[in-house]
């Protein structure tokens, strides 16, 4: 007999409203503050703030939007910008492989998919993870609705009033606000450590990243994330299937 989910919201509608009330709490500050931190960097670099709106709205990953305006300053082509920010988000290509499984019911439309997939970054795909594995599978994709529109209408907004931060707030702390993000992203994950195979990579990237910054710099991180992934992953694996014939021999 199959057991139960660990977590039920009751229905549809309260897994939205709890997606919601999830995101509206230290993912809604962290992000906000990253955000009006990329305004005030957009304003600097003497862009309109339709440009600041624009890169937010339709590509939400804050390492690939910094790209882009740090090689607009230096007049850098068209075609260099949209390739190195092709490479930055294509992290974001396996993390939507991962999570679909996850939040894919039968009775949702597929095109509703292909739309929301462009909302998928770090901190969504972080609470997608932790939290819909438990929930019944019609609740799953309502709770990342939830979560994830809420959370880009903060951050349209907070870029909104990042723009004209500049000439009132320091310039240290108008763009200091950015690094936030990263150092959310690190406590999120240092707070799953119990998965299989993320102490393994959140290890390996602390031990690997700076050994390969001194023989690659422009490629280190790639590097990093290649090795460190795939060894988790098989450690991952490998936790996970010993698990299961521990369960079958019981």
């Amino acid at each position: 007999m199959k057991s139960s989910p660990p977590r039920d919201f009751g229905s549809v509608r309260l897994a939205y409203i709890n997606g919601c009330k999830d995101a509206f709490g230290i993912p809604a500050i962290i992000l906000g503050s990253t955000y009006m931190g990329f305004g005030a960097l957009v304003s600097e670099t003497g862009l309109e703030i339709w440009h600041a709106l624009l890169s937010s709205g339709i590509n939400w990953a804050i390492p690939g939007q910094i790209a882009t305006m740090e090689l607009y300053a230096v007049d850098a082509s068209l075609f260099a910008i949209a390739a190195a920010v092709a490479l930055i988000n294509c992290r974001l290509l396996p993390m939507t492989i991962v999570l679909m499984p996850h939040i894919r019911n039968k009775t949702t439309p597929k095109i509703a998919y292909y739309f929301m997939s462009n909302f998928i970054a770090v901190t969504g795909w972080a609470a997608a993870m932790r939290q819909c594995p438990l929930l019944p599978e019609e609740q799953r994709f309502p709770y990342f609705i939830g979560f994830v529109i809420p959370l880009w209408s903060i951050c349209m907004l907070s870029t909104a009033v990042g723009y004209y931060l500049p000439g009132i707030l320091p310039g240290e702390i108008t763009m200091g606000l950015v690094f936030l993000n990263p150092v959310y992203f690190m406590l999120v994950f240092v707070a799953d450590f119990t998965q299989p195979g993320r102490p393994t990579a959140l290890i390996l990237g602390a031990i690997l990243g700076p050994l390969t910054f001194l023989l690659s710099p422009d490629w280190n991180l790639l590097i990093t994330g290649l090795i460190g992934g795939t060894i988790a992953f098989y450690i991952a694996e490998r936790q996970t299937r010993r698990k299961i014939r521990k369960v079958k021999t019981e």
